[in-house]
């Protein structure tokens, strides 16, 4: 239950940092073709989740929703798992709700033989 709540906690910090409309965040939020590129960060789920997990992991000993040891292995798992369920989260609800397209048909000039 602990990994569900950190999963959830790190989607929704995501969303709220990378998407907010706040007039505070939009001012703190680079634009994405700042600092050498690197203004994509803030801009990109995936990215900000890895950086939201690793945040969350050292909040973790001040919460009593979930509770992870502070080590350099958990920054990266916590980092990548984070990134990555914000990613997938993200690509599959939307502001209208589930995304759905159909399947993209690949023709044979596509194909490698």
């Amino acid at each position: 239950m602990e990994l569900l709540t950190f999963i959830l906690a790190a989607y929704g910090l995501t969303q709220i940092l990378v998407f907010s409309e706040h007039p505070v965040l939009k001012k703190l939020r680079p634009a994405k073709d700042s600092l050498r590129g690197y203004g994509k960060l803030f801009n990109c789920p995936m990215c900000m989740g890895f950086h939201v997990g690793w945040f969350l992991m050292l909040l973790s000993p001040y919460t009593e929703l979930f509770n992870f040891d502070v080590s350099v292995a958990n920054f990266f798992i916590l980092g990548w798992l984070s990134s990555g369920t914000s990613y997938v989260l993200n690509m599959v609800f939307g502001d209208t709700g589930i995304q759905h397209s159909p399947k993209m048909e690949i023709s044979n000039e596509q194909h490698m033989d």
